[in-house]
């Protein structure tokens, strides 16, 4: 009988739904709710799914629905997702020091996304010694705020949880019914969760590129701009990118919302600009509020779509199509309509393959969004912006939503646990998972088709 030979194209995508499925009957034991109940199997499932996806979306509010045992449940999901599942697996591997085949190694690099093997368990170890040491840092910070109001105990728990789901893109708190809106005029809070944010969005490689050359400068003593100048063309452009659309998120927020009562209209200027800051950075996969996504104008929600949908960057902790894929498309158009063969960035050249690559990751992701807001529209009572809104917000693992979670039915939940499953890894991973990952290797080439464009 012949063995079925899994490849990482089947095995990572199966790793999340594992991690779902075990997470989904941890969740559903009653001594998982704080009522002591079982839980009902769609709300267990839809539960970790947002918690393995770090999405964010909640049918059960978690600081109240779940016992300290579930939300240890799901707080273990959320890291375990945001580093990855294979990621977390060879971590133990390592720990328990065994050794790694050839063929584990090589899982272990796709499932980082990385390009080749050079130091793979090096940088394994600086990616989970970077993760916790963010991750307690941030907690320590958040302590400052939480011990006071809730408790030694409590605060304690609070920073933990909420610094390992900001790190990790999560979104999913257990602060109370209001999310992060009753510390919208704390900066040092508003400050830490940004910060945690992006970082886990910036991606790992970016990490150790930034570390590196920095600690090169140092010891040469160069200036800024030197080391910036040494950083990798991916880097920069990650750099680049990441403070480009912060900075034009912020603005746009600023104007669509400074007379909105419902979000910014009550503020002093300074809180204007630390909300409209912080909903910029969450709106590209964090999930945390600080004012009800309903209130949003139609505006504010169409500029919400795209950075939701853009998302963070590659090998991170954040969700979206990323920022370097949408360049790389861009790039690509422009290439095109101004008539030239190549491209580059940073005088580095971009391969056409990794333009194509770009373009069909977006066109995939698009169609994925639509066909499931289409199925949730048809099978809810609920508008087609609410209903773009969470899908979007699904598939890009961000976890906002316009009140529309708690409200939806079995089918509707269940079609937005498939978003945020796709949205984590990836519907063009989900397209290689059924069918191998193999390449049409027939040789066969037929004659060229006249085919009229536009």
């Amino acid at each position: 009988m012949n063995k079925i030979k899994l490849t990482s194209a089947h095995l990572i995508p199966l790793s999340f739904l594992v991690a779902i499925l075990i997470g989904t009957l941890l969740l559903s034991l009653p001594v998982s709710s704080a009522g002591g109940n079982w839980t009902p199997f769609t709300d267990a499932l839809f539960t970790s799914t947002t918690s393995v996806c770090v999405t964010g979306l909640v049918v059960k509010d978690t600081y109240q629905y779940w016992s300290h045992f579930g939300q240890a449940v799901i707080l273990v999901l959320i890291q375990i997702g945001g580093i990855g599942v294979i990621t977390a697996v060879s971590t133990m591997m390592m720990l328990a020091r065994k050794r790694f085949s050839l063929s584990e190694r090589l899982m272990l690099r796709d499932a980082m996304n990385l390009e080749n093997l050079n130091d793979l368990l090096g940088f394994l170890y600086k990616v989970i010694r970077g993760t916790f040491a963010v991750e307690m840092v941030g907690a320590c910070f958040y302590m400052i705020a939480f011990i006071p109001r809730f408790g030694a105990a409590k605060g304690i728990w609070v920073s933990v949880f909420t610094a390992i789901s900001a790190f990790c893109n999560a979104g999913i708190d257990v602060l109370g019914p209001d999310s992060l809106a009753p510390y919208q005029n704390s900066p040092l809070i508003l400050t830490v969760t940004m910060a945690l944010i992006i970082m886990g969005g910036l991606g790992y490689v970016v990490w150790q590129d930034i570390d590196s050359k920095v600690t090169f400068g140092r010891k040469r003593g160069l200036s800024p701009s030197q080391i910036f100048r040494r950083l990798s063309e991916h880097t920069k452009l990650v750099l680049t990118l990441t403070g480009s659309l912060i900075a034009a998120g912020t603005v746009f927020i600023f104007a669509a919302e400074f007379s909105n009562p419902q979000t910014l209209g009550g503020m002093s200027l300074p809180q204007k600009l630390l909300n409209s800051l912080f909903e910029s950075v969450t709106l590209r996969t964090a999930g945390f509020a600080t004012f009800s996504q309903a209130g949003l104008t139609d505006v504010s929600c169409l500029g919400a779509y795209v950075l939701m949908f853009i998302g963070g960057s590659p090998i991170g902790t954040a969700g979206g199509v990323k920022t370097t894929t949408v360049y790389l498309a861009i790039l690509g158009v422009h290439s095109y309509i101004r008539g030239k063969n190549d491209a580059h960035v940073y005088k580095r050249s971009v391969r056409e393959e990794a333009m194509r690559k770009a373009t069909a990751i977006i066109e995939v992701s698009m169609v994925t969004v639509f066909g499931l807001t289409m199925l949730l529209v048809a099978s809810n009572p609920v508008g087609i912006e609410d209903g773009l809104f969470e899908i979007v917000s699904a598939c890009a693992t961000v976890g906002l939503t316009r009140n529309l979670t708690p409200t939806l039915n079995t089918v509707g939940k269940l079609i937005v646990t498939v978003g945020m499953y796709l949205g984590r890894i990836g519907p063009i991973s989900m397209a290689f998972f059924l069918t191998g990952g193999k390449k049409d290797e027939s040789g066969v080439h037929y004659a060229e088709g006249n085919f009229y464009i536009g």
